[in-house]
């Protein structure tokens, strides 16, 4: 998640007052706006924009019953999928979706894939509402020669490889290779280069555990026992003023055990000066970096340092422009970078050509530009260029009764406080329109009793949470046998298999 790492936080006040609203169950006079017809809403999608629009709805209308639809047989998206198995603090919130999901008002519905299974047309003729908040399972392309080369992965990719996302197992990344190169600059970027340098029976700093102990699946640990990545560049077409990270994400990889940095001081040149005029906090993560790759060290400090074995280091004011390939043609043996320079100042700064290129020998290159939604029905408005469902506040234009929200609402940026702010809008789009009688009460709605026919006809057979529980229950259970928290399962066949034993 985000920008594009998913690091849960507190809600900002604004986002406190809106959640005492929703408790209170009340609209924005202060008055009970519930209707003699009860609204049924679906939400398709069960990451942390469905939950929290989901907790939302049911919070603030009493009467309100909610559905949540999602793909595959497991609940809760990116956070299951793509927080960082070193990161199990980030996870917790997963309890708050699961006291939703057992809301005597809400449902879910587990192993559908709406616009295959079920159109959102039909949904829409069996709800009052639905809301899309299926995010963006998708990354975007370099658009450059040798991309598709064997040794070329997406973030999006690798992370589900590493975290058991089932279309993703097959993956099977070839480590063997000395140097990794990293594209882009933000917190699943650092994620990335993290899992790839981290020692795997060390203990970590600040942390209780070894990455033995966390969630990440079985085959990926294994690979990573035998990798051979000890080099790892994290590239970016902007300066150290814009890198894209969390200072967090920074502080855990200056930290690394095992790893020291390297970076070029000239890449530095005038950042001390220029910091002057950009927000604290930007200024706060721009000083850590300068600290990290420029000042001496503690005595500690250098003895860790000394006794490193593997390296990391970011390498700014680069834009790649092909991947070069192996002498037989198979596989990527390096990555060709452009030279760009600045213009402007601060975080508008724009990167641009200076026509100088470098060439980098790597054999393995991870591509972390950022994810992107996609249409799942033809039925629904899509910005193919923006990425996202054409909306005001939530609500998808021309559409009526129809809302989104999350990274499809806004594109894939900020974490998950950005998106549980997100999600308020558009649970408050709704809220509204159901009190203004935008949204017609007035007809009762089937909601999920008239699509249980449907998915029979086509042979769908949905999962429930209490199914989900039968996963999650042998998840752990093979978890604690080795010592870590789950043991995920790794495909959608032996997750049925479970949840029908």
């Amino acid at each position: 998640m985000i920008g594009q790492k998913l690091l849960f936080s507190g809600l900002r006040t604004s986002a406190s007052r809106w959640i005492n609203r929703l408790n209170e169950g009340i609209n924005g006079r202060g008055q009970a706006s519930f209707s003699s017809c009860s609204p049924k809403v679906c939400i398709v999608g069960s990451g942390p924009a469905g939950f929290y629009t989901a907790h939302h709805v049911i919070k603030a209308r009493q009467d309100a019953e909610v559905d949540i639809y999602e793909r595959l047989p497991v609940p809760f998206g990116l956070v299951r999928f793509g927080v960082a198995p070193d990161h199990p603090e980030v996870k917790n919130v997963i309890n708050t979706f699961t006291q939703t999901a057992k809301h005597s008002r809400c449902n879910f519905y587990g192993n559908i894939n709406v616009g295959k299974d079920v159109s959102v047309e039909e949904l829409q003729q069996a709800y009052h509402a639905v809301v899309l908040s299926y995010g963006a399972e998708d990354n975007r392309k370099m658009g450059i020669p040798g991309e598709d080369l064997a040794g070329v992965y997406s973030a999006k990719d690798f992370v589900g490889w590493y975290n058991g996302l089932p279309s993703c197992q097959k993956l099977n990344p070839d480590l063997s290779c000395d140097t990794a190169v990293i594209l882009g600059q933000g917190n699943v970027a650092l994620d990335v280069a993290r899992i790839l340098l981290s020692p795997i029976n060390i203990l970590k700093v600040n942390h209780s555990f070894c990455l033995q102990k966390t969630d990440i699946t079985q085959p990926a640990l294994e690979a990573l026992e035998k990798s051979q990545v000890r080099r790892v560049l994290i590239v970016g077409r902007r300066g150290p003023i814009q890198i894209a990270c969390t200072i967090k994400e920074l502080r855990e990889m200056a930290k690394l055990p095992g790893t020291r940095p390297e970076m070029l001081a000239a890449d530095f040149d005038g950042i001390t000066e220029a910091l002057k005029n950009v927000p604290r906090p930007r200024k706060r993560l721009t000083e850590l970096l300068l600290k990290t790759a420029l000042e001496v060290p503690n005595e500690e400090e250098q003895e860790r340092r000394s006794k490193a074995s593997r390296v990391w280091a970011f390498q700014f004011f680069r834009s790649p422009v092909e991947v070069l390939a192996s002498p037989d043609k198979t596989r990527t043996a390096g990555i060709r970078l452009a030279v760009n320079r600045l213009e402007g100042s601060g975080e508008r700064a724009q990167a641009v050509l200076t026509g100088e290129l470098e060439d980098v020998p790597c054999g393995l290159i991870i591509s972390s530009i950022g994810y992107k939604s996609t249409l799942i029905d033809p039925s629904v408005p899509f910005d193919s260029h923006k990425a996202i469902v054409p909306n005001i506040n939530g609500r998808v234009q021309q559409v009526a009764g129809l809302y989104c929200s999350g990274w499809l609402k806004t594109g894939p940026t900020g974490v998950i406080a950005t998106t549980m702010n997100n999600s308020f809008d558009t649970a408050k789009s709704l809220l509204d329109d159901m009190a203004s009688g935008t949204v017609d009460l007035s007809a009762s709605k089937a909601g999920f009793h008239s699509i249980t026919g449907l998915l029979e006809k086509r042979g769908v057979k949905p999962v429930l949470f209490s199914d989900w529980e039968k996963i999650d229950s042998v998840e752990t259970s093979k978890g604690e046998a080795i010592g870590k928290p789950r043991e995920k399962i790794l495909t959608v066949q032996e997750m049925l298999q479970v949840v029908h034993k």
